[in-house]
């Protein structure tokens, strides 16, 4: 089955569909094994590990693509893609659909900031106009050559022009074609059902650790209603704060050997990563 059939399927099942933040293919793999049903790319995480950039739309499609191709070939997880605002207009919006569906991931979002866009939970972004972003859903819809492609709108404009000009755009969105909406930084619970009950097609939310939404648990999401979540920065900000504890311990004890029972075990870690099976496969390819 596609990855992007997979998807459709677990959308049109029953439940809220949990989809961890990844940015490389060992957290990937480490999702996978968790025992999700579909993982986020993440733009920030992906900024973050192979540029060592904030979310300031310093990576390019091409480097994007590139991940998102590595992630699709490390796990069988249908894969949601962070496209952040298409990379330009509608003709930049087309060609990075077509690259993204190559990728083989089975979704993408890209959204309504102006270029150059930053971090969502961010202050001081700013939105291009309603049409504009129309015409970019269009060339989207219009761009895939798998009907079963998911295309996700997300709209900024909550906290730039306002809640009635981030209903009016998320509208336009599904008039323009989006299969998703994705509202993004929603500030409060009550907002988050509003949005909800405004709309008919499937509502993704964004689950930002130290960011501006509230830290729903996918329980209490799912009972409003939203069919999709996703935690961009869960696994980066946690990698973060561990990995800068243990290199100060290194670098104060001249050891990790007191930090053992805090990291996983190498063979287990291998194992994870596939070790077993490659060299079950090696051994069969020997003469």
């Amino acid at each position: 089955m596609r990855s992007t059939t997979e998807l459709r399927k677990l959308m049109a099942g029953p439940g809220i569909i949990q989809c961890p933040g990844v940015y490389d293919c060992m957290t990937a793999k480490l999702a996978e094994h968790a025992g999700f049903e579909a993982v986020y790319m993440t733009g920030a995480g992906t900024s973050a590990a192979r540029l060592g950039y904030p979310d300031l739309a310093l990576t390019t499609m091409t480097e994007m693509v590139s991940n998102a191709a590595d992630i699709v070939n490390s796990v069988s997880l249908p894969v949601i893609a962070d496209a952040d605002t298409g990379y330009g207009g509608v003709l930049n919006v087309a060609r990075t659909v077509r690259y993204y569906e190559r990728s083989g991931v089975a979704a993408l979002h890209i959204e309504d900031q102006e270029f150059p866009k930053r971090c969502g939970h961010l202050e001081d972004k700013r939105v291009i106009p309603a049409a504009d972003m129309v015409s970019k859903v269009r060339a989207a819809v219009g761009a895939r050559s798998d009907p079963d492609f998911i295309i996700i709108a997300r709209t900024d404009a909550l906290a730039v022009t306002g809640w009635d000009d981030t209903m009016r755009r998320c509208q336009s969105y599904v008039e323009a074609g989006a299969d998703v909406l994705f509202v993004e930084a929603i500030r409060t619970s009550d907002q988050a059902k509003q949005v909800i009950n405004n709309f008919d097609v499937p509502i993704l939310y964004n689950f930002v650790e130290t960011g501006k939404s509230p830290l729903l648990t996918s329980d209490e999401l799912e009972r409003l209603g939203f069919k999709l979540v996703i935690y961009p920065c869960s696994a980066m900000l946690a990698v973060s704060k561990t990995v800068t504890r243990v290199f100060q311990e290194l670098k104060k004890e001249g050891t990790t050997a007191h930090l053992i029972d805090e990291m996983a075990d190498l063979k287990d870690f291998f194992d994870l990563l596939g070790l077993s099976d490659m060299l079950t496969l090696d051994s069969s390819y020997a003469n």
